[in-house]
């Protein structure tokens, strides 16, 4: 972290702030700047991180419907049609009648974005294996659960 954002944020030991806010804000930068760096390994190929979210959301959920799809993102209906349209256009995503009601619209990933992301995911993991190289395996493992604890916190609150 640099001196800038320490300053800026109000981060490091010196911190004014009372904890849960500063480590709201250290999260909110973290996911901003990792955001940003998957942003730019993707924007080459004319994808966004949060593209490749719904399509890892579409793989896992096996053919979800647009609303199932913005369930498991924890974002609106809105957001994820707003992604559907240019995933369909790159050949990436299917947009299909439901069989058990016509109405309902189902999506579904292509063998093309199946294809793009087995040829993409050893250097992806590389490069996001880099981005938390400054933590030792341990304190990674216990970075994952605190991680994984407030978000399952997150869940039952409501909040």
């Amino acid at each position: 972290m640099s001196g800038e954002d320490k300053q800026i944020f109000d981060l490091g030991p010196g911190s004014s702030l009372v904890p849960a806010v500063r480590a709201f804000r250290a999260a909110v930068l973290l996911g901003e700047r990792l955001h940003y760096l998957m942003d730019e390994r993707l924007r080459a190929d004319g994808l966004t991180t949060k593209q490749a979210a719904l399509l890892t959301v579409v793989i896992a959920l096996d053919r979800p419907t647009v609303t199932e799809a913005a369930a498991a993102l924890r974002t609106s209906h809105q957001n994820v049609a707003q992604l559907v349209a240019p995933l369909e256009r790159k050949g990436f995503l299917r947009v299909e009648a439901d069989p058990g009601d016509r109405r309902r619209k189902r999506l579904a990933v292509t063998e093309a974005s199946n294809a793009y992301w087995l040829g993409r995911d050893d250097a992806d993991e590389a490069a996001v294996a880099e981005w938390f190289s400054a933590l030792t395996p341990t304190e990674l493992a216990t970075f994952l659960d605190f991680c994984e604890r407030i978000l399952g916190g997150l869940d039952g609150s409501g909040g």
